[in-house]
């Protein structure tokens, strides 16, 4: 199941996005969830910005597996120019630790005669307008769980010589790795029109059932958490409809309805301390998608040789 969506006001915010890169920013700070840090880093965004000192937030650390985050945080911690940090719910005041990681990428700007620039970017419902409420100790920012809220740019003084520029969330046109399409239906991060919930509770259950079946086996009250692996993830849905009393008129299992429930599960914590990816395996599944990509050119290539040398048809009559 390949899983796209870019609404138009996306198109608007890449627009804007490199308006206000020319316009001058110092440190571009991208927020991205720490369930799935690869998956929510945008590629466009990297594009757009390559050579500019980044900050990785990666948010929702407390919903994450802290094993798996700091092996996230040493993975962006040793590209050029780049830090990353953790932040959780639990944190109330981040703005003097994000003003301090801006400084240190930018140490030539600050002070009223060079101030301090810094856009901050992320994918839909990622938390950054929670994160933008907690550092002006004010709602400057409308929030919710839908993906796509926030569809204008705002402006927003951070201290007297630290501007913010906030972007609505943006996706990428294509999504070319498979799994990141899924990871991100799975976090809420693409609208509900774009995806099937069913297949992707499916395809998450399939990605817990070997690091976290304890996790599945404790919430969901299933016998022999050591043996989820071996259980194909339809059964293991259906497994769920059934402890969860979700039965139609009928009999039948609402399949749906436990669909709704893992997402619903996993999206709140209410699974645990979850991360869907590893740095190794993510960039395993890039590199595969770059082969993949390249394949897909070459057929593409292909066909146009053939319709440019193919004979013309012989007129009529």
């Amino acid at each position: 199941m390949a899983i796209q969506w870019f609404p138009g006001h996306m198109h608007s915010t890449r627009l804007a996005l490199v308006k206000r890169l020319k316009a001058g920013i110092d440190v571009v700070i991208e927020l991205l969830d720490a369930r799935l840090p690869g998956a929510s880093a945008n590629p466009l965004l990297a594009s757009l910005t390559e050579g500019k000192p980044a900050l990785k937030l990666l948010n929702k650390q407390d919903l994450a597996d802290s094993e798996r985050t700091a092996l996230w945080l040493a993975h962006y911690n040793a590209l050029p120019e780049t830090r990353a940090i953790g932040l959780d719910a639990s944190e109330t005041a981040p703005a003097a630790r994000l003003i301090q990681a801006c400084r240190a990428l930018a140490p030539l700007r600050g002070g009223m005669v060079k101030p301090l620039r810094v856009l901050i970017c992320g994918i839909p419902n990622v938390g950054k307008s929670t994160l933008i409420n907690t550092l002006v100790r004010r709602k400057a920012a409308k929030t919710g769980d839908e993906a796509g809220i926030t569809k204008a740019e705002q402006v927003i003084v951070l201290a007297s010589d630290v501007t913010l520029y906030d972007t609505p969330g943006m996706l990428w046109p294509r999504i070319t790795v498979p799994q990141s399409g899924l990871h991100l239906a799975a976090s809420g991060a693409v609208g509900r029109n774009a995806y099937d919930e069913h297949e992707v509770a499916l395809a998450l259950l399939e990605r817990l059932q070997g690091a976290y079946a304890e996790a599945l086996a404790g919430r969901y009250k299933l016998p022999d958490a050591a043996a989820l692996a071996a259980v194909h993830a339809d059964e293991l849905l259906a497994l769920i409809a059934r402890r969860r009393g979700l039965v139609q008129a009928g009999g039948g299992l609402n399949l749906q309805k436990a669909a709704e429930a893992v997402l619903n599960d996993f999206r709140s914590g209410a699974l645990g301390r979850i991360t869907l990816e590893t740095p190794s395996e993510h960039m395993a599944w890039v590199a595969e998608s770059q082969v993949q990509e390249a394949l897909r050119q070459a057929r593409k290539a292909r066909r146009g040789t053939r319709g440019a040398t193919a004979a013309p048809e012989p007129e009529p009559g």
